[in-house]
């Protein structure tokens, strides 16, 4: 069954909450554990993307000069002026001082009320939405949306869209608490969250379920070397979600920038 909580949400049903509750933890320790990884996202200390004349640097040739710490990994997107395929090279370092001066990602306690249950509503497999990147100085990139997902909080009604990242519903949004002073402040462009759903393909209809206990800081809160998309203007909250992870937070006044 489900129900209404004290935020005007419409709460998930039980089994949904429970099971939330009781992974949440270990979705915690996960995470504090992924970010620092050899190919983790404090690990990120270069994105090189390759002129278009000179594109086969290899990534054994790209660590020629580094650390013994350091990885290399070769990727791709499409370049936002000419729409043409890039190649790029990531140098991964085990022993960043991001990783060294890493302190936490600071996070709300589990709330069961941010357990919200909505709709997934298929739409044509070529849609695509305008995200704004926080690296492309406004710049957007066409990201496929296969569908809509719709809720309740406080009786109004939220149409919010998720992108697919590899198989998996993606969603940005943005609240205010983004920005935020204070212990009750969140990462400023915004956060990520996975929607759980039980149908595995896109094209199918029905319920998922979005806990906000789980949304966390995206990779470029790790790194200024990730490009992330930034929040549409339709996935944005005017009050503050109060769930999921804050902030990341570093040691001896060690910084990002």
């Amino acid at each position: 069954m489900t129900s209404t909580t004290a935020t005007g949400a419409v709460h998930a049903p039980d089994h949904h909450v429970e099971a939330a509750r009781s992974g949440w933890s270990e979705w915690r320790a996960a995470r504090l554990a992924s970010v620092v990884a050899p190919t983790g996202n404090l690990s990120l200390i270069e994105t090189r993307w390759l002129d278009a004349e000179a594109p086969s640097l290899s990534a054994d040739e790209a660590l020629v000069g580094q650390a013994h710490t350091v990885t290399a990994t070769v990727l791709g997107r499409r370049n936002l002026l000419t729409g043409q395929p890039e190649r790029g090279i990531r140098l991964w370092d085990a022993a960043s001082p991001s990783i060294t001066n890493f302190d936490t990602v600071t996070a709300w306690e589990f709330n069961p009320e941010w357990v919200v249950s909505a709709e997934f509503t298929p739409v044509d497999a070529d849609r695509t939405i305008p995200f704004e990147h926080i690296r492309d100085n406004g710049g957007t990139r066409d990201l496929v949306v296969p569908g809509d997902i719709t809720f309740t909080l406080d009786s109004v009604d939220y149409t919010f869209s998720a992108f697919d990242d590899d198989g998996t519903l993606l969603l940005v949004f943005g609240d205010a608490s983004n920005g935020g002073d204070g212990p009750d402040g969140s990462y400023e462009a915004g956060r990520f969250l996975f929607v759980h759903r039980e149908a595995a393909e896109f094209g199918v209809a029905g319920p998922v379920v979005l806990d906000f206990n789980r949304a966390f800081v995206p990779p470029c809160g790790f790194s200024i070397h990730y490009n992330c998309p930034l929040p549409p203007r339709n996935n944005r909250f005017s009050f503050p979600v109060e769930a999921g992870e804050k902030a990341v937070v570093f040691t001896g006044g060690h910084t990002l920038y």
